[in-house]
């Protein structure tokens, strides 16, 4: 036995010094292809919606509802991601390579496992969801018809997930970006044709968007699938270990993944109910808060780019028992999030006009959306903090503290903004400004927890590394 254990520790050993310094280039390589890869999936909605908007509003209409709750169903599937990235990045950092294969494999199982509820439930419950907002009937019937093909096909999204997340614990981030071209190139053709009824494909209309994006997410978890079952990125999930789903590691993966979900239920919900606040403002407002957000979604991708790496690197650098390099990795990933941000947040500032009437010519929308752009181009540079750091105590197995200053910031700026609104008149620029003012709170409070937990010399891997056998 203590044999083993020896071997086990010199392999160890051999691992972490393997794992180059931290600097830049290392941080850099694993932030830059997170970025292009959420641009892509992003850039799936956005080819969908220009498709579908040649069907009519009411498609378009229809459309949008839906994805507004599919981005519900993929913050509840988030938590076995977000879990398999810590448990996975920790197990490699610490040379484990016997429990990486294990970790990858439960991962998979338990993916299949929680899809098929899933996926029935969305299927039955879709119809009376949708009765929820009162659309007309046409609307109501292209949202059903979505919903109930994305949630069908559940299995892809969350298989998609996993495998990327896999890959990115072990530090890899061009798998999954190259996954994310195939399913846009995927996408587009399958889209197209299946919408329109090309190629001798039958004409589906907005069924055949979906079809056509639960296509391009299947071409993408069946290509990293494939690279993991070979092994011709580093990791492997061939080996003895079992497929069948077991209750040990998925109560490890989902303790840390369940609060890294419920934050996005809660983030989601909130941003939900500010568009209640935003109505009260009037309709221009409410369609200036849309394209103000489309428009700066991609002022974001750095900060959670880098926050996704931060994850990934410090999961690894605690594994492998290399503190310092955890705290290099924030000190990094901090700086050029910040620079980032704060360069996307001077162009919105200056081009805020510019920027609006690339989506609108009417006068007061466009007025409100640059009050808007404006207002939280100012907080960009703190959001970048906010990310980092919310990225960096999961590296370190800490998914609560996160919540908690996510659900406690968005939900202190509705509360704001509903004050501002209701009784003092204010402007959409002002709603966003409460965003301004509450995103320090999250900020400071999760680098001071962050730094405080890893200055205290007891951060350990999560999930009972050594339990898994």
């Amino acid at each position: 036995m203590q044999e083993s254990d020896a071997s086990t520790d010199d392999k160890t050993d051999d691992h972490a010094s393997q794992l180059t310094v931290m600097n830049r280039q290392r941080v850099f390589g694993l932030a830059l292809p997170i970025i292009g890869e959420q641009l892509l999936h992003t850039l799936v909605v956005a080819v969908d919606t220009i498709l579908v908007a040649r069907l009519g509003k009411e498609a378009v209409a229809g459309v949008g509802t839906a994805v507004e709750l599919i981005y519900f169903i993929i913050a509840i599937l988030i938590a076995l991601e977000i879990g398999a990235t810590v448990l996975i990045s920790q197990a490699f950092g610490a040379g484990k390579t016997d429990r990486v294969v294990l970790l990858a494999r439960q991962a998979l199982s338990w993916a299949v496992a929680i899809s098929i509820p899933v996926s029935i439930l969305g299927y039955i419950a879709a119809p009376r969801v949708i009765s929820l907002f009162g659309l007309e009937p046409e609307v109501a019937a292209h949202a059903n018809a979505y919903l109930r093909i994305t949630a069908a096909s559940a299995i892809a999204l969350l298989l998609t997930f996993v495998s990327g997340s896999i890959f990115r614990g072990r530090g890899d981030s061009r798998t999954p970006l190259m996954a994310a071209v195939v399913a846009n190139i995927v996408n587009v053709f399958a889209s197209y044709a299946l919408i329109f009824g090309k190629f001798g494909l039958p004409e589906l209309g907005v069924e055949g968007s979906a079809w056509g994006a639960a296509l391009g997410r299947s071409a993408a978890a069946v290509i990293m699938i494939w690279l993991l079952y070979t092994g011709k990125r580093g990791i492997t999930i061939r080996g003895d270990a079992s497929w069948i789903p077991r209750l040990d590691v998925g109560k490890s993966l989902f303790r840390l993944g369940v609060p890294a979900s419920l934050e996005q239920i809660v983030a989601s919900s909130g941003f939900v109910t500010m568009l209640a606040v935003v109505a009260m403002i009037g309709t221009p407002a409410l369609a200036a808060q849309q394209i103000a957000f489309t428009a700066l979604s991609m002022a974001f991708m750095p900060g959670f780019g880098f926050g996704l790496a931060a994850t990934a690197l410090i999961g690894q650098s605690v594994g492998a028992k290399q503190l310092g390099h955890a705290a290099e990795a924030s000190r990094i990933a901090e700086r050029w999030a910040i620079i980032w941000m704060a360069t996307g947040g001077v162009i919105y500032f200056l081009f805020a006009p510019q920027i609006m009437s690339i989506f609108t010519d009417e006068t007061d929308v466009v007025n409100h959306g640059v009050n808007a752009l404006r207002a939280l181009a100012i907080g960009l540079p703190i959001w970048a903090v906010w990310s980092v750091y919310a990225g960096s105590l999961r590296g370190i197995g800490d998914t609560i503290s996160p919540l908690i200053s996510d659900g406690t910031t968005v939900w202190a700026s509705v509360l704001l903004a509903f004050i501002w609104v209701r009784w003092f008149d204010a402007g959409l620029g002002t709603v966003w400004l409460t965003y301004v003012a509450s995103a320090p709170f999250a900020a400071g409070f999760n680098r001071w927890r962050y730094w405080r937990q890893l200055n205290s010399g007891k951060i350990r891997p999560a999930g009972g590394l050594e339990a898994f056998h």
